[in-house]
């Protein structure tokens, strides 16, 4: 962290944390009476991932989890944000219950919460059930049905001693990605069908929600969203309508409904497909929530694309501007207008950047370091990012660095790493980044100055 952070802007009881996603670090999918979910479909299907890389052992956390708490605690973090996997726990995604699974993130919980950290927990971070998606998956009404059941579940399980909950994460990439752009599970490009799933991924939030309320009062219950700040390319009135059809693509269509605006008008007109309403609906995908989660990596600068696909805007690359790993764009000051925006536009008042972070190509030192500069400035300029925003207002509670574990990247495999502790996949032996330490500097000066202010 650079001495000119500003890290009095932090409350005292900030969170400090690391997110990670089931199928990302798991692993042992056939173990326990876990079925196979639509990512161990669609990663078993040449040439749909990287090198043909898929999750089956990723970085073995099933059996490694008290060793990854222990590094948690290394870092000095005190949440950490997971998810469940559904076909762990419901492995036909709306039958019987698989009471091992269940056992896992008992044992996970009461072992985070042991080390003084607490869990963060996403109900459904992609990975559905492929018997669900054999019947239509998120096409169709009953898998929104069917995940508010599964909530319960999870819930009536472990809402005892857990308290912070989200629904959803980034259903963007489940509807737009997995339905329209095919590059992610189940791999369709179909619109009606990514128009409908859109639609019964925040109906099923909205279900959700309702039911994790109703298993636990007390629950602070939020949603994950992804969002880019999206700017024309050029003052031509073309430029400027296609920046504010890819802001009703990425940001509006996601974040409207869910603090009940519905679904934006213009981009009903584009889509051009009936969303499934039914009387009761929008109430539902509006129920209050407690917190909102936002997930940031890069901004958008698009042109007008008529001939492309939808929302016919293509992204422009702009020239001389540093990039990740990933190639995506790096601009910190993006992340502090969307906080601002979710702010001032949408009136939420308890916001959790619940993933930020940057791949970059890490490399082990002869003496067995992981120097990673590219990161530890990423990080820094991003926590700054935030410092910025709180000052102006923006009711963030928490940041969670994306990720704890270098892991399997979804379509890209095991080539891109997040990681703040580097894993190699071989071996599965952890290393923690130069950026790992920089974030437990960063922890642990918040601390002391807190404790002294």
């Amino acid at each position: 962290m650079s001495d000119s952070t500003d890290l009095a802007a932090f409350p005292r009881d900030f969170v400090w944390g690391t997110a990670t996603s089931a199928y990302q670090v798991e692993g042992a999918v056939a173990e326990d009476g876990r079925s196979p979910s639509i990512w161990d479909t669609f990663s078993h299907t040449p040439g749909k991932i990287d090198n043909d890389d898929h999750g089956d052992i990723a970085c073995d956390h099933y059996h490694r989890w008290p060793e990854d708490i222990a590094l948690m605690r290394e870092l000095g973090t005190n949440a950490y944000r997971l998810s469940i996997a559904w076909p762990r726990v419901v492995p036909d995604g709306d039958g019987p219950v698989n009471t091992k699974g269940l056992d896992f993130y008992d044992r996970l919980v009461d072992g985070l919460l042991a080390a003084g950290i607490t869990p963060n927990v996403t109900v459904y971070h992609w990975d559905l059930p492929q018997a669900l998606q054999d019947r239509g998956g998120w096409t169709e009404r009953a898998t929104a049905e069917h995940l508010a059941r599964y909530a319960s579940v999870v819930a009536e399980r472990l809402g005892d001693r857990v308290t912070q909950w989200s629904t959803l994460n980034e259903p963007l990439c489940s509807a737009w990605i997995g339905h329209l752009e095919g590059r992610m599970a189940p791999g369709l490009t179909d619109l009606t069908a990514a128009v409908r799933a859109s639609y019964h991924l925040l109906l099923g939030h909205g279900l959700a929600t309702q039911a994790l309320r109703a298993a636990f009062p007390g629950a602070r219950i939020g949603l994950v969203t992804n969002h880019s700040p999206v700017v024309a390319a050029s003052t031509r009135p073309e430029d400027v309508a296609a920046a504010t059809r890819m802001d009703g693509h990425i940001n509006r269509w996601w974040l409207d409904p869910v603090h009940g605006r519905g679904f934006p008008a213009d981009m009903r007109e584009l889509y051009g497909v009936d969303l499934p309403e039914r009387a009761g609906d929008a109430e539902t995908i509006a129920a209050p929530l407690d917190w909102h989660g936002l997930n940031y990596y890069f901004p958008a600068t698009v042109a007008d694309d008529p001939d492309g696909p939808v929302p016919y805007a293509r992204e422009v690359r702009l020239p001389d501007v540093p990039r990740t790993g990933m190639d995506w764009q790096i601009d910190a000051d993006g992340l502090e207008s969307l906080l601002m925006r979710l702010t001032d536009d949408y009136g939420i008042r308890r916001l959790y950047v619940t993933e930020n972070g940057s791949a970059f190509a890490d490399t082990v030192g002869p003496d067995g370091t992981v120097d990673d500069p590219g990161r530890v400035r990423y990080l820094e300029q991003h926590v700054a990012a935030c410092a910025r925003a709180l000052r102006k207002g923006a009711p963030l509670a928490g940041y969670y660095a994306w990720s704890l574990l270098d892991n399997f990247e979804w379509a890209y495999g095991y080539d891109k790493r997040f990681g703040l502790v580097h894993v190699d996949y071989a071996t599965q032996k952890r290393t923690v980044k130069a950026s790992g330490r920089r974030y437990a500097e960063l922890i642990r000066a918040h601390r002391e100055g807190a404790a002294t202010g």
